[in-house]
């Protein structure tokens, strides 16, 4: 029986939970992580039962440095991992001056900081692997400073440079680094609501989770570096100008604060 792990971090929810069916379906283990209270034991139980496959999950807190130091530990100790998704990732709108502290530092600490080290303390579990695959979850965003979100865009921006760097560095090794850039995802019916109030230009852009799992995981798999899920947003991102695109993404993400 297959004795490799895959590490899923976000898997309650959203693209993370999408992204756990679809290994589950390739027969890969899983190591589940997702903040405490959100259903991991079923979504673990079902994994389990449907696809017979081995699923541990962890309950915590990965915006807090010594959580993802101690499941780093966990997992090194027990498990032999192959593949690592960095999905876990927050979000939000609202106007700089009125977020709070935590509001920022939350952003930073688990979209910049956790992948990072998750990333550096499994990398070693990773390279002793025959082949092994790290998919970071970055963002559309990534491709543009947005008002109302400013950090988040950041934050992402990092994943997405970091993904190409790291990918650079290890291509002659046998872990194979990629990054997704999806849009705004249908995860839930708050998220959903809140992405329609951007007016089209979020309609047009939504994006169904599962779809975007399927994708990801066909594209690791056939070593694809840079996994693109909407050419079309992809495209537009990458051929405007900063001047066209900056107060195009901040009208329609004011809409939220506003509404």
């Amino acid at each position: 029986m297959n004795s490799m792990f895959a590490v899923v971090t976000g898997a309650s929810q959203g693209l993370g939970k999408s992204l756990a069916q679809e290994l589950a379906k390739k027969g890969f283990n899983l190591i589940l992580i997702s903040l405490p209270e959100q259903n991991l034991a079923e979504l673990s139980l079902s994994l389990r039962h449907q696809f017979k496959i081995k699923v541990v999950f962890k309950e915590v807190d990965l915006s807090i440095k010594e959580n993802v130091l101690a499941i780093a530990s966990w997992i090194n100790q027990h498990y032999k991992v192959n593949i690592l998704v960095n999905n876990a990732g927050i979000g939000g709108t609202k106007k700089f001056e009125e977020a709070s502290s935590f509001y920022i530092e939350k952003i930073i600490q688990l979209n910049v900081l956790a992948t990072s080290l998750l990333t550096h303390q499994l990398l070693p579990n990773l390279k002793k692997q025959e082949k092994a695959y790290i998919l970071n979850v970055s963002s559309l965003a990534a491709l543009c400073p947005i008002g109302y979100k400013t950090v988040y865009p950041a934050s992402k921006a990092f994943i997405h440079s970091f993904s190409r760097g790291l990918y650079q560095e290890l291509k002659n090794s046998n872990v194979f680094v990629s990054v997704v850039n999806p849009g705004a995802m249908a995860t839930n019916p708050e998220v959903t609501e809140r992405i329609k109030k951007q007016g089209i230009l979020g309609k047009l852009t939504l994006l169904d989770p599962d779809k975007v799992a399927r994708r990801c995981v066909r594209q690791i798999l056939r070593r694809d570096t840079v996994i693109i899920v909407n050419p079309f947003s992809w495209l537009m991102l990458n051929v405007l100008p900063i001047w066209i695109k900056l107060p195009l993404m901040t009208n329609a993400i004011k809409k939220e604060v506003q509404s």
